[in-house]
């Protein structure tokens, strides 16, 4: 990363702007050098000042952010991030921002003085970020296979897994779908938990539901007897996900706890649950994120006898959580995004 970096800042908003220029105050790193109200102002900004880092607003009138990021990711890739304000529609709209390569979505909430707390540390991941040009408008362009395509009609599991558990934060919304999208209906049930608020868990959960026909995939409840084909994402907010019961009888419990490193759900809990009642007939995979979030659940699985995978720093979006699940020891193969899905399949 830089010395300095350099932020635009894009919002309809003249309040929203000043607000998110504050907030970068106790970040000496940051330099917020210039903000504009719309994407026309913004593109003249970009052209002059070659920002290392943008905030842009979801809803502005004229030309929208969505439409706005494609042609950032499209002609001049720079690392961005949205900025929404907590409603379904914002939700919605956020999943797809991310699909179409912003590095995170940012919700606004709270009172003026707590609404963008914690947007400066993400920016700051941001500019470590080196995003690559899109080519779809309406969605992110996918990555090119060099080894043979996986069949959801055709594949199958080499190991019967009682449960699959994936953890992922930054980055993971592209990563998840990556990976579970070509598994068949008869795989392992598969848990999942991804850092996000509670509007875009369940705006997530809709959309994979809605790419990935063959498997059923929901938010969590509470008290959800596991089956396969069964893809159960922890809802975002005021509880954790974890699991009870006895392989291969397993269930769902959503419980209420102290955040754990910061983050509630928190794929340790989930992680170390799967530790416990599962043992050695589950797999355990972590993927890109900030943080740490999933390393010693993961190390638990191992020694509990699961298998594990861990993503690779360069498929990564940020290299954090696998990292350091790696550094513990918890991870036993290190893959890259698109080989995970063959290997978690392959695994004997």
């Amino acid at each position: 990363m830089k010395e300095r970096v350099k932020v635009l800042v894009v919002d309809d908003s003249r309040t929203a702007r000043e607000l998110i220029r504050r907030s970068f105050l106790k970040y000496p790193e940051i330099d917020v050098i210039g903000m504009a109200s719309n994407p026309i102002e913004a593109r003249d900004l970009i052209i002059a000042d070659q920002p290392d880092v943008i905030t842009l607003d979801i809803e502005m009138p004229g030309m929208n952010g969505l439409q706005f990021l494609e042609k950032i990711m499209r002609l001049r890739p720079i690392p961005v991030v949205m900025v929404s304000s907590m409603t379904t529609r914002g939700a919605n709209t956020a999943i797809t921002a991310l699909q179409m390569g912003a590095f995170e979505c940012f919700p606004k909430q709270g009172g003026a003085g707590e609404a963008f707390a914690g947007l400066g540390q993400i920016v700051l991941e941001a500019a470590r970020y080196q995003p690559g040009p899109r080519q779809e408008m309406a969605g992110r362009s996918r990555p090119v296979r060099t080894g043979p395509v996986i069949s959801s009609n055709s594949t199958v599991w080499r190991t019967a897994f009682d449960v699959v558990g994936i953890g992922s934060s930054t980055g993971g919304v592209e990563a998840v779908e990556e990976v579970i999208k070509d598994f068949p209906a008869s795989s392992p049930p598969i848990v999942i938990c991804q850092h996000m608020p509670s509007l875009y868990t369940s705006s997530f959960a809709a959309r994979l539901d809605s790419l990935i026909p063959q498997l059923s995939v929901a938010e969590a409840k509470d008290g959800e007897v596991l089956t396969p084909g069964m893809v159960r994402i922890a809802p975002g907010g005021e509880r954790h996900l974890v699991l009870e019961g006895h392989a291969p009888r397993l269930f769902t419990r959503l419980r209420a706890g102290e955040p754990v490193g910061g983050h509630r759900p928190s794929v340790d809990r989930l992680f170390h649950s799967i530790a416990q009642t599962a043992g050695g007939t589950a797999l355990g995979i972590i993927l890109t994120g900030m943080g740490q979030d999933g390393a010693e659940g993961l190390l638990a699985m191992r020694q509990a006898g699961a298998r594990t995978i861990g993503q690779d720093k360069a498929s990564s979006v940020v290299y954090g959580m696998p990292r350091v699940a790696a550094e513990l020891g918890a991870v036993e193969k290190v893959a890259s995004l698109l080989e995970i899905p063959g290997l978690a399949m392959g695994l004997h």
